[in-house]
């Protein structure tokens, strides 16, 4: 692909608490060999195609499996939702993690309004459970289904209505 490893990694396995990254490997056409699948040349940590004594292997974990380097947590799958605001009609559409309790939504959602708390949260007409995920609400990915359809994901997002709540809190 392109030598990147963002792109490159071949697979990403759970190993009980942590997840370890894989470079993307082949055999190499020359030494018959399994070896990292660079196409844009080595980087930093990736041993040579050859054997070569200038090549120092000392640093113990590769850079990509250093968790000083981790940046984030992969999720499962994303999918977008519309956040209607019903005091003010003002919507926003927003890229959840499937993973994420709506309590976790919420403190992104605060971007756009920081009483995101005085609000009660509902979709079709239910109260939801901030402990709990979108799928767990009811709020079903219907992205398959389009995807069979032929259908854009965009053209139809779950909507997420906020009520206001008269609570007094100051922000």
């Amino acid at each position: 692909k392109t030598g990147n490893v963002k792109n490159d990694r071949k697979s990403i396995t759970p190993n009980k608490k942590q997840i370890f990254v894989q470079l993307r490997t082949h055999i190499d056409p020359v030494t018959n060999c399994r070896v990292a699948y660079t196409p844009q040349g080595r980087f930093v940590h990736v041993p040579p195609r050859f054997p070569a004594s200038d090549w120092v292997n000392d640093f113990g974990k590769p850079w990509w499996q250093d968790e000083k380097y981790c940046i984030g947590k992969l999720s499962q799958k994303t999918r977008k939702v519309r956040i209607v605001n019903m005091l003010t009609s003002q919507a926003n559409t927003i890229e959840v993690c499937s993973e994420e309790n709506m309590l976790e939504i919420l403190k992104r959602y605060e971007e756009h309004n920081r009483h995101a708390a005085s609000y009660t949260w509902k979709f079709c007409g239910s109260n939801l459970d901030m402990n709990r995920t979108l799928q767990e609400n009811g709020v079903e990915d219907e992205f398959e289904n389009f995807y069979d359809l032929g259908m854009n994901e965009d053209d139809y997002l779950p909507a997420i209505h906020l009520y206001f709540n008269d609570d007094l809190t100051e922000q």
